[in-house]
């Protein structure tokens, strides 16, 4: 038994190098790349929340494309992984989707860089491994989730950490660190 898992790109609200909260842009290699990486992990959902119509709408031309468009026939694994793409307006939105498709309250997770952490790799993976029902993971464009989004969650997880002081991913090499961690092999049992 696994849970179902569920991740969300949160462009607002967000920080900008200055703590100021702000709303980021879609960008087309988040789309792709998160795509890509939540299809690869087995991911039911990724939703892509953005509170300005104009942009859900620029990524919903993307999504087209890659989905319906010439992009469907051109590139059909490309297709395949936009396929667990959604876009909504707010957090809000994405935590009742999933709960449309699983008929519970998902257990909402932060990530951050910075954040005070109540939980770690292992644990969450163990949780997620036996527990039954769902989990939305939620990680931040900018400079990370603002603390209302943190003190929501149900859970906070533990920053990637390197053995450099630096500390600063873009999200998409932070999502692929973080859903192998939970989601990928156990190459440590392997001999």
């Amino acid at each position: 038994m696994r849970s179902r898992v569920f991740i969300a790109l949160i462009h607002y609200p967000v920080y900008n190098r200055r703590g100021e909260v702000i709303a980021t842009s879609i960008t087309n290699l988040d789309l792709h790349d998160l795509a890509r990486v939540a299809a690869t992990y087995g991911i039911e959902k990724y939703f892509v929340v953005h509170p300005l119509e104009s942009q859900r709408q620029l990524a919903e031309e993307v999504l087209h494309y890659w989905k319906q468009g010439f992009g469907a026939q051109y590139n059909p694994n490309r297709r395949e992984a936009f396929l667990g793409v959604e876009v909504v307006a707010a957090l809000e939105e994405a935590q009742r989707r999933v709960e449309d498709f699983c008929g519970d309250r998902p257990y909402v997770v932060a990530t951050g860089a910075r954040a005070p952490w109540n939980i770690d790799y292992l644990s969450l993976r163990k949780e997620i491994e036996e527990k039954e029902g769902a989990f939305l993971v939620l990680f931040g464009t900018g400079w990370g989730l603002a603390r209302e989004i943190m003190e929501n969650a149900d859970l906070v997880l533990k920053p990637i950490e390197g053995e450099a002081r630096y500390n600063h991913l873009s999200v998409r090499s932070a999502v692929s660190i973080v859903l192998d961690r939970l989601l990928g092999e156990k190459w440590w049992l392997i001999r």
